[in-house]
């Protein structure tokens, strides 16, 4: 089985900028990898390139085998969370059914296996109770939830987040984090996870991917989320502090490209 990733000397830049350079990563089928950095860092980027939207400026990129290509249906993404307004005149279940025949040309008319199929994936995410209501009506984490069942309609082998837990409460971050390891773990999906605060998937986290200025670590959480490396990385005093089952990150003061995990009060 190809990997569903790999990156070999990947370096990327804009100008005289360069956000990553000699970056080396072969993400497996059914991996679980968190990509974390400051703003700026080039994380969103990484998965524009993986996704076929971002030419390297060097190195090689190899996507379940191939080149990467836009509009791979193998691959299912999942944006930051950002509210409809009202003026978008759709149902939350049309959320999902955008995954199912999003790509058809003309109009959406269903056949009985698409619906069958819609509804199934409501039922997976928990949507039952408000999928056919106004979407501009539903919270942030309920249309959050109808997004990962429009991201994983394919069933894709590999599934690229943006942030997706942005904005939303706690219990929420908890949901929307396990709907998708279980898309991970029922369907063997890859998954690559970017991210300001790892805490909400921390239990489901096998590798971090950590980009600052350029610079990248690659390792366990334990091996990568350090005082040692993080100092490194960011060339600034940084404690880092486990706290029960939490991360926290300080030391670099009010800097806004500080390290970003949990930040002490």
């Amino acid at each position: 089985m190809n990997p569903a990733i790999e990156l070999t000397g990947a370096r990327l830049t804009f100008g005289d900028r360069t956000l990553w350079r000699d970056l080396d990563l072969t993400v497996a089928p059914g991996e679980f990898v968190a990509v974390l950095g400051p703003n700026g860092s080039g994380k969103t980027t990484l998965l524009k390139a993986v996704l076929g939207m971002q030419p390297l400026s060097g190195g090689s990129l190899r996507v379940l085998g191939r080149t990467p290509t836009r509009g791979d249906r193998r691959i299912g993404y999942i944006p930051q969370q950002r509210l409809l307004d009202a003026s978008t005149p759709v149902r939350g279940a049309d959320l999902v059914g955008f995954g199912v025949d999003g790509r058809r040309l003309g109009l959406p008319f269903r056949r009985r296996a698409d619906r069958d199929r819609i509804a199934r994936l409501i039922d997976d995410v928990g949507a039952d109770a408000f999928a056919w209501r106004s979407a501009w009506r539903l919270s942030g984490g309920e249309q959050q939830r109808l997004r990962v069942g429009q991201a994983v309609a394919d069933d894709p082998a590999l599934l690229l987040c943006d942030e997706p837990l942005i904005s939303l409460d706690l219990a929420n971050q908890a949901a929307v984090s396990g709907l998708i390891d279980r898309q991970r773990r029922e369907r063997g999906a890859a998954v690559l996870f970017v991210t300001h605060d790892v805490n909400p998937v921390l239990p489901y986290v096998d590798r971090v991917v950590y980009l600052v200025d350029g610079r990248v670590r690659i390792g366990a959480p334990d091996e990568v989320l350090t005082s040692a490396v993080l100092s490194e990385l960011y060339r600034t005093r940084v404690d880092v502090i486990r706290v029960h089952d939490r991360i926290v990150v300080t030391g670099a003061g009010n800097d806004p490209h500080e390290p970003h995990v949990e930040r002490a009060s």
